[in-house]
């Protein structure tokens, strides 16, 4: 049976108030400048997202490499930085080139893989390697999407929606209905009740996005809705488990009530990459935004 007792839900708020707080306050700085830099798109866009990527990077090896980060960092941070650069001329290349450009991204970044694999230990390679594509993601991804002229920022914005609003409804509908645990060994306060709502609020936003943008087929972006609200809360999940096995709290203290970049963008780099592919599949390199949001 749902608790629907209000003193329970201010009571769970209230325990984390002052970390609440500062969540609020972050995120109305960095809401409004990651959606003005959306909207500006091109090279600015890129550079944002090559930035986000190398601090996530740095963030990674400080988790897992322990401490000889240094040529990590420079060898990782190199194919990470060629990478998103090549992805993002290729989403300003002519028709033709943009395919060749890409499959060169995801070349260096495997190049980059083993480059690091070499400079550690036998323990921690995968470890390490893995921060590679998963730095380098976060930046392609957006890129693709945002590369398509017609749709592209409607499909970035869409992309955020969903992922503020799985996280902040999963927040505080868990905290306000509590009940069976989501995934007790990698993260103990996540809930089913709270995942549940999370999905609901997506696909409310997604809806109300759509329809505000004159898109058809509701049906389709509600599922759409529903699987990028799945796969961020499973990038949430796997970060967890991350900081869990190397015995961190948070991935740094960069940003004010948030912890980390990390932090903030595991949902957001699970559904970017998921949000790609699906564009790719039906609209290709073309018209990525355009294959997620046109059915």
């Amino acid at each position: 049976m749902v608790d629907a007792n209000p003193a329970r839900f201010w009571s769970a708020a209230k325990l984390t108030g002052g970390e609440l707080a500062l969540r609020v306050c972050s995120a109305l700085v960095l809401a409004p400048f990651a959606l003005g830099i959306a909207y500006l798109g091109g090279w600015t866009f890129v550079v944002f997202w090559l930035v986000a990527a190398m601090v996530v990077l740095w963030e990674w090896t400080a988790l897992v490499a322990g401490r000889d980060q240094r040529p990590i960092l420079i060898a990782g941070g190199a194919s990470v930085l060629l990478a998103i650069a090549l992805a993002g001329s290729a989403g300003n290349a002519a028709e033709g080139i943009h395919t060749v450009r890409l499959l060169a991204a995801m070349t260096v970044l495997v190049m980059g893989m083993l480059g690091v694999a070499a400079l550690t230990t036998r323990a921690q390679r995968a470890w390490v390697a893995g921060g590679i594509p998963y730095a380098g993601a976060i930046g392609i991804a957006a890129i693709v999407l945002r590369s398509d002229a017609a749709l592209g920022f409607l499909a970035i914005v869409l992309l955020f929606s969903i992922v503020w609003a799985t996280d902040i409804f999963a927040y505080f509908t868990g905290r306000a209905i509590g009940g069976r645990k989501l995934a007790p060994r990698f993260s103990p306060k996540k809930t089913w009740s709270g995942a549940i709502g999370g999905v609901v609020a997506a696909v409310i936003v997604a809806i109300a996005i759509a329809r505000m943008a004159g898109l058809n087929g509701l049906l389709p972006i509600a599922a759409i809705a529903v699987l990028l609200s799945i796969a961020a809360q499973a990038g949430d999940l796997l970060e967890s488990a991350l900081k869990r096995r190397f015995g961190a709290k948070d991935s740094s203290r960069l940003i004010p009530g948030h912890g980390g970049l990390m932090d903030r963008l595991d949902g957001f780099a699970a559904a970017a990459v998921l949000g790609a592919l699906i564009g790719l599949a039906r609209g290709g390199l073309e018209a990525p935004a355009r294959g997620l949001l046109m059915w």
